[in-house]
């Protein structure tokens, strides 16, 4: 016997649905959204190019440097040689071994170069001794450009280095809380380390040094102006440091004391006149 309801049936209603074409996924769009971003870039680069100097290009380049060193004078690594590799063109002078097509070896110089005008230039650039390259590059390490530095950063703010039609000047000055010399005279242990530094960053090149003293303004009542003999002491001494240091005594060229006479600063009494200079002299 059929029982009658009310309750209306249920319906299942299924929906085949097939995969679209290829044209209909999304994996095109991200490999076309890398294409457009690479060419905007591209198009950015060449505008770079087109629009800025040579001294803006090098900003930029040296703006997105990698802060671990990646140049010339090292690997970028640590350790003793601090990451040497026998294809930097500075390993030659600066750890005595290795060669390059620039620093070649004591027995492949011997042999001679099948170019005669190269082995002309060689023997130019030897007898000429640091080239304007290497002074550069003895800068850029003692300053630390390169990504990384012999000195510390106590010692470094109390360097600078230009160089001049004579050679790489390096410039060694005191500062109000940090003095090169006592009351007495006595170097201080800050000149002593900077004179250790300056002597091993000396072995990097052949070129004779000079060294020069300078002092600031002394009171203008004292009855007689001492800069003349403070800045003689001074650079003598420094002379001496170097020497302890291990530099070889026939490289000063000559001590000279210029007094106050060329002050560094605007103020002759600053504290920042009281500096001695080391200058790699060009080998003329």
């Amino acid at each position: 016997m059929a029982v009658d309801s009310n309750v209306a049936p249920v319906i299942i209603k299924r929906k085949k649905v097939s995969g679209g074409d290829g044209h209909h996924g999304g994996a095109w769009k991200v490999a076309y959204a890398d294409f457009v971003t690479a060419m905007m870039a591209f198009f950015l680069l060449m505008w770079l190019l087109n629009a800025t100097t040579e001294k803006q290009r090098k900003g930029l380049a040296d703006y997105f440097s990698p802060t671990i060193a990646v140049s010339r004078m090292s690997g970028g690594g640590d350790g003793t040689l601090g990451g040497e590799s026998v294809f930097t063109e500075a390993v030659l002078p600066r750890v005595g071994t290795g060669a390059t097509s620039l620093n070649p070896m004591a027995q492949n110089r011997a042999r001679g170069s099948s170019d005669p005008g190269q082995a002309r230039e060689t023997g130019k650039a030897e007898e000429a001794g640091a080239s304007d390259e290497d002074l550069k590059a003895l800068e850029d390490l003692l300053m630390g450009r390169g990504g990384e530095t012999m000195i510390d950063d106590n010692l470094m703010r109390h360097i600078a280095t230009r160089v001049t039609d004579e050679g790489l000047v390096v410039e060694l000055f005191e500062t109000e809380d940090a003095r090169l010399f006592d009351e007495t005279g006595a170097p201080m242990p800050l000149l002593r380390d900077l004179a250790g530094v300056i002597a091993r960053v000396s072995r990097l090149v052949t070129n004779p040094l000079a060294v020069e003293g300078h002092t600031t303004a002394f009171p203008i009542v004292l009855a007689r102006d001492p800069s003349w003999d403070v800045s003689t002491r001074r650079a003598d001494d420094f002379r001496q440091l170097l020497l302890a240091g291990g530099l070889d005594r026939k490289r000063i060229d000559r001590v000279t004391a210029h007094a106050d006479r060329e002050p560094s600063q605007s103020n002759p009494m600053d504290a920042r006149n009281n500096r001695l200079e080391v200058i790699f002299l060009r080998k003329g």
